[in-house]
């Protein structure tokens, strides 16, 4: 079973807007049909799907991951309005891969740049994990981790100590997938019952430069997915960049 994950797609109701040092649709467009070479099984989209909030955004978004021929999954980040992503397609907080799972988690906060779970939203997830010892992968847009860059951590998932907490009875959760940071990431967080991995990835927009105290846009870097393999209990994981 083979995953892709873009990210970050940021698209306008304009298909020719620019971003800071591009054009979103663009290279959406670039990077999903550099995917469709790894012939994936799903495509996960990790949120900030819209930066202008349109009905005409998601239009194009929903356009562009149908062309790349296999199912596909997306959650809501901050710019989004999960309301218009649902006239397109179905909010889902569970997919079933057979022998692994995913659960996505909405860590959305209206109006606001962070994300934060609550207690209902731990409570739920808790519930999900009681129920099926399956390996689990946890799909969200906010990173559950520190990432070493100051002002991007300050906008990251608020209450990440209580999703620990929360994780570490059960070492089912095998990884964690995320969006938001325009970069990619990996780190392991230990708990009582295991490691949990913990990956960001690149946007298919402007990237992130990585370890700045303030914000700052990657010139350098491209844009790029995610790709994951499941193998039983293990994945296995790389990040690719796409020229444009």
């Amino acid at each position: 079973m083979r995953l892709i994950q873009v990210t970050d797609t940021h698209l306008h109701a304009d298909p020719k807007a620019r971003s800071r040092n591009g054009f979103p649709l663009r290279q959406l467009h670039a990077v999903l049909e550099h995917a469709k070479r790894q012939r994936p099984d799903i495509l996960m989209v990790t949120g900030d799907v819209s930066q202008d909030e349109t009905l005409a955004s998601y239009d194009h978004a929903q356009e562009a991951f149908t062309s790349i021929g296999c199912p596909w999954f997306w959650l809501p980040g901050n710019h989004d309005q999960p309301e218009l992503m649902e006239e397109y397609r179905q909010l889902n907080s569970e997919v079933d891969l057979g022998h692994w799972r995913l659960l996505l988690l909405d860590t959305r906060v209206h109006g606001q740049p962070h994300g934060e779970l609550g207690q209902a939203k731990l409570q739920a997830l808790a519930d999900q994990l009681e129920g099926d010892d399956r390996p689990t992968m946890l799909v969200m847009h906010h990173p559950p981790v520190l990432i070493g860059s100051q002002w991007m951590d300050e906008i990251g998932l608020l209450d990440r100590e209580a999703l620990w907490q929360t994780l570490a009875a059960y070492g089912q959760v095998r990884a964690i997938l995320c969006g938001h940071i325009h970069q990619a990431f990996a780190s392991r967080e230990s708990l009582a019952e295991g490691e949990v991995a913990v990956f960001g990835c690149p946007a298919t927009t402007d990237q992130f430069l990585s370890g700045s105290a303030d914000f700052a846009v990657d010139e350098a870097s491209r844009p790029g997915y995610r790709v994951v393999d499941f193998n039983e209990d293990e994945l296995t994981t790389w990040i690719e960049r796409v020229d444009l």
